[in-house]
């Protein structure tokens, strides 16, 4: 993988992780387009996820504070539920990566035409909720679950993990803003699991090149920032219809072309 190549997976990679349109199923077509075999960037992926984790904790850092803060009261307040909900909503995630991680990972396999109908998929999703009526809400430890129940789906390429998370969210009833920050808060504790598990087995190539990793990070990072801050402003607007045209319209030509 040379340094362009790994601008562009980075871009895609932190423009689609908050935009509803699924990282994992971009960066198989972004892969199999470029002609890079999957087996051979696990330190690249890391990266880049790290990458938006990082772009998370800047746009929300405030937030998380207040949410640490209160915590440490040792008593239960709004933050200590806030972070009791956030831990709930990981244990489907979690349940999956433990027991099911060869299944997930027999996925990325490069089949092109399994992203196209999974996209297809976010599409009706993000097209129902985009009409869901808000009956400004609170998210609740049941919807937290629930939520986390298709945070679990979206380990699959091509279900997008803002997409079906916000769109779940919405369909519960829950309020706008509070659903898009859920959404992207609930994501730092599985990606940060799986990037120490993938570390801790090994799996990182300690003498990968430099520049394209620096060039990916920094790259899914700035993209990442900006598409998160973004899509806080979308889902506030309710304008989820233009990203499932997108996302039908990249599925079918995906399913066409695979």
């Amino acid at each position: 993988m040379n340094a362009l190549e790994a601008l562009l997976l980075g871009l895609i990679q932190g423009l689609t992780e908050f935009l509803p349109v699924s990282s994992s199923g971009h960066l198989e077509l972004g892969k199999a387009i470029l002609g890079i075999e999957v087996t051979e960037n696990i330190t690249f992926t890391v990266v880049v996820h790290g990458a938006t984790v990082l772009s998370t904790l800047v746009v929300f850092w405030q937030e998380i504070i207040k949410l640490l803060k209160g915590s440490l009261s040792l008593q239960m307040n709004e933050s200590s539920h806030y972070i009791s909900r956030l831990l709930i909503s990981a244990i489907p995630v979690v349940i999956a990566g433990l027991f099911l991680e060869d299944y997930i990972e027999s996925f990325f396999s490069g089949d092109i035409q399994f992203v196209g109908f999974m996209l297809i998929i976010t599409a009706i999703l993000l097209a129902f909720s985009n009409y869901a009526k808000s009956r400004e809400k609170n998210i609740t430890y049941r919807n937290a679950f629930i939520i986390g129940l298709a945070q679990m789906f979206a380990v699959l390429p091509g279900i997008s993990r803002s997409g079906s998370t916000i769109a779940t969210g919405l369909l519960l009833g829950n309020k706008r803003g509070e659903v898009a920050q859920f959404s992207f808060l609930m994501v730092l504790l599985p990606i940060i699991g799986a990037n120490l598990l993938t570390i801790l087995k090994g799996e990182i190539n300690a003498n990968a090149d430099l520049l394209p990793l620096i060039v990916g990070f920094v790259g899914a990072f700035v993209s990442g920032w900006i598409a998160c801050k973004w899509m806080i402003s979308i889902v506030k607007k309710g304008k989820l219809i233009y990203f499932a045209i997108y996302c039908f319209a990249i599925g079918t030509i995906a399913i066409i072309l695979g």
